[in-house]
């Protein structure tokens, strides 16, 4: 006769074994006897709030509502370095938009995809509602995440995360922080959270600091970051993180937040430093390892960067992206025998349409350094069958439509003349859009 394991403890195991709708209905069925245990309501809100957990100080995803209804005031003219968000306000060290392609902000696109850049940003206004129970991460589960030893803070957790009930979590931390007399940091810590979810800024930064007084901890460090970068002061952020690592040396997400404003603030050389540092304290860190390779292979060095994502692919991260960028790679440095292979792994691996678009663009660039157009022609059109939005793929299929003289199907030249100047406007050094504008000044004098 088999020995049963007691129903709580083997609930237990389901959560260790991160089995935790199993355990949720394990939960379940001890509350329907009389009377309910503490122990069984607390692990059952714990379970359901681990299925939807969200790391906040990852999850920065700026949604449309964010986007249309901001009221915070910023500087019309930043100081150079002191804005992210107007373009154009940084100090040197940055790639030429020739060279490294930019969001629409004009910062340089990163080389790991985290919830703040373009493409983790939702697209729809139902997304940007969602976004709290949708959002991934990138980052460990933090310590924070670990007080779950009264059914309070397990509860404040479910109404937060599972519920995503912002405003009965703020009133269930209020009154705890005032039952607490106003002594508990993890409590300000999380009435600080609710604040920047509802967008108040300025209280969730008092609530922050005063945590701090109290208990000095790296979490609380990164969400107050978090809140001044909201608020577009990324010298303050800096500032912060950097007061942070003098009472936490070493620390890397503190080394990898400074890493990371400086990237957004087109700083790459300082960036690259600090991911350096990185890799000194965790030589295991995807997101440094990524960025550095990307940084190596816009700088004109795809044999560095190739070490770099090799690096990722002994790590066990095995993925449509790493996979392009190793095409690309091998490309530049001329291993021709590795680079279609590669993009072929590419596309066995994509997801969805997006990653499967980006791979045939990839495919077209390598096919016109071949001096393959027709095969060009084909990989452009594939794009565009995967992703109608692809204006870089429209771009380079009028290019090829040109020098074929179908300049019919290219458009007239007063557009192309206005596009041109808005092109020399963005980036007045482009010397192929200053050729462009003089043949068509040239064709306007025949006429």
């Amino acid at each position: 006769m088999g020995l049963e394991l007691e129903p709580l403890f083997q609930a237990w195991s389901c959560f260790r074994r991160r089995k935790f709708r199993q355990c949720a209905d394990l939960c379940s069925q001890l509350l329907e006897r009389p009377p309910g245990e503490q122990a069984a309501w607390s692990l059952k809100t714990r379970a359901l709030t681990e299925m939807v957990y969200v790391d906040e100080i990852d999850m920065d995803q700026e949604g449309i509502a964010e986007m249309m209804l901001d009221e915070n005031a910023i500087a019309q003219v930043a100081r150079p370095g002191t804005s992210l968000k107007l373009p154009g306000t940084s100090q040197g060290g940055g790639p030429s938009p020739a060279v490294r392609p930019v969001t629409q902000s004009g910062r340089p696109i990163t080389g790991f995809v985290r919830p703040s850049t373009q493409g983790g940003r939702p697209s729809t206004m139902e997304q940007a509602i969602k976004t709290p129970r949708t959002a991934l991460t990138a980052r460990p589960i933090t310590s924070a995440s670990g007080r779950y030893g009264r059914l309070g803070t397990a509860l404040f957790e479910y109404i937060f995360h599972h519920e995503n009930d912002v405003k009965n979590a703020l009133d269930l931390a209020a009154l705890a922080t005032e039952h607490a007399q106003f002594k508990d940091w993890w409590w300000k810590v999380q009435i600080g959270k609710c604040y920047y979810r509802l967008g108040l800024y300025r209280e969730a930064e008092k609530q922050f600091k005063s945590a701090l007084k109290q208990q000095d901890m790296v979490d609380t460090i990164l969400y107050l970051a978090k809140v001044y970068l909201r608020l577009d002061q990324p010298v303050t952020a800096l500032n912060l993180f950097k007061q942070g690592l003098d009472r936490f040396p070493g620390e890397v997400t503190l080394i990898c937040g400074i890493a990371r404003i400086y990237e957004e603030m087109n700083n790459i050389s300082s960036a690259a430093e600090y991911y350096k540092d990185v890799l000194k304290q965790d030589n295991t860190h995807v997101e440094a390892i990524a960025c550095i390779g990307s940084n190596h292979f816009y700088a004109d060095q795809p044999e560095i960067a190739l070490r770099f994502y090799r690096r990722l692919l002994q790590m066990g991260v095995y993925n449509c992206q790493l996979f392009n960028n190793l095409g690309l790679c091998c490309f530049y440095a001329q291993q021709y025998d590795m680079t279609l292979s590669s993009f072929e792994r590419a596309l066995f691996l994509a997801e969805n349409e997006e990653e499967t678009a980006d791979v045939w663009y990839n495919l077209g660039h390598v096919a016109v350094g071949i001096g393959d157009l027709n095969l060009a022609y084909q990989c452009f059109k594939l794009t565009l069958v995967n992703n109608n939005d692809y204006a870089e793929a429209y771009n380079n299929l009028a290019v090829l439509e040109m020098q074929k003289g179908h300049v019919e199907q290219v458009g007239d030249l007063q557009r192309s003349y206005t596009a041109a100047q808005k092109s020399e406007e963005a980036f007045p050094g482009h010397v192929d859009t200053q050729q462009l504008i003089k043949q068509l000044k040239q064709h306007f004098a025949m006429l």
